[in-house]
């Protein structure tokens, strides 16, 4: 293997697990642990990748660390075509007068706008900005359960007020708004409060679905919602590259591509 197409195949293995270890590299490929670290750095040069002691992880495109939360605002306006078109198709996925559960996040928001035409809808969620999607509407066939808790710099309300309050409930559906998705980390949040307010969310639905564009692939946060094996189904655009699509369809009940 031509050095080139070696350093090709390790950036594909970063990509999709998040981070790797040389020894690992090592045993892959064949050859020595120097050739593996020289690897690492001309790829980390180039900005492909980040080099840690003893490995490589990938590199956040906004520069942004698994503790590092954006606000809602500077969220909402990065690929809003991606989400538009992920959101019509989640909302397809919504029968009139079903229990529907949006978690806090700039795609969730973006698929409450479509769900405010679907009849009959109980929805429960801890985001504010997504209750006052439903409120606007003004619709009075639907019911708006909002959690409340401890507001985060992304909108959510977190903390054991919402998880109490979502312990209490049952729904057929969630979406989950995520901020990674890695095959070694799963679905991840980098806040911790928000992760375990996710996992309530999580235990209360019947079904798991995952409205996510492509950049959240590779990306990790400090905190694990979910593994890829809970969600029943992906929802991702035609930006995510193939082998991540790989890597979801052989773990997540179902890849659907908007």
């Amino acid at each position: 293997m031509l050095a080139r197409q070696r350093q090709q195949a390790i950036l594909e293995l970063v990509r999709l697990n998040g981070g790797i270890r040389v020894v690992e590299l090592v045993r892959a490929f064949g050859v020595s642990d120097i050739t593996i670290r020289r690897d690492l750095e001309t790829l980390a040069e180039r900005g492909l990748l980040a080099k840690v002691h003893g490995g490589a992880t990938v590199v956040d495109p906004a520069g942004i660390g698994s503790t590092d939360e954006p606000g809602f605002t500077a969220k909402s306006g990065h690929q809003q075509e991606e989400k538009r078109a992920i959101a019509r198709r989640a909302a397809s996925m919504v029968r009139p007068g079903t229990a529907v559960a949006l978690s806090a996040g700039t795609t969730t928001w973006t698929l409450a706008h479509q769900l405010v035409t679907v009849p009959g809808l109980t929805v429960v969620t801890n985001s504010v900005r997504i209750a006052d999607v439903f409120q606007h509407a003004g619709r009075p066939d639907q019911t708006v359960v909002l959690t409340g808790g401890v507001r985060t710099p992304s909108d959510a309300l977190v903390g054991p007020v919402a998880v109490a309050a979502i312990r209490l409930l049952n729904v057929d559906v969630l979406f989950l708004g995520v901020h990674g998705m890695t095959a070694r980390a799963g679905f991840t949040t980098p806040n911790m409060m928000e992760a375990e307010t996710d996992r309530a969310l999580v235990e209360a639905a019947g079904r798991l679905v995952v409205p996510a564009d492509h950049t959240k692939w590779g990306t990790v946060g400090i905190s694990t919602i979910a593994r890829f094996a809970e969600a029943d189904v992906v929802i991702s655009d035609s930006g995510l590259p193939e082998s991540a699509r790989r890597a979801l369809a052989e773990h997540v009940g179902e890849l659907v591509i908007a």
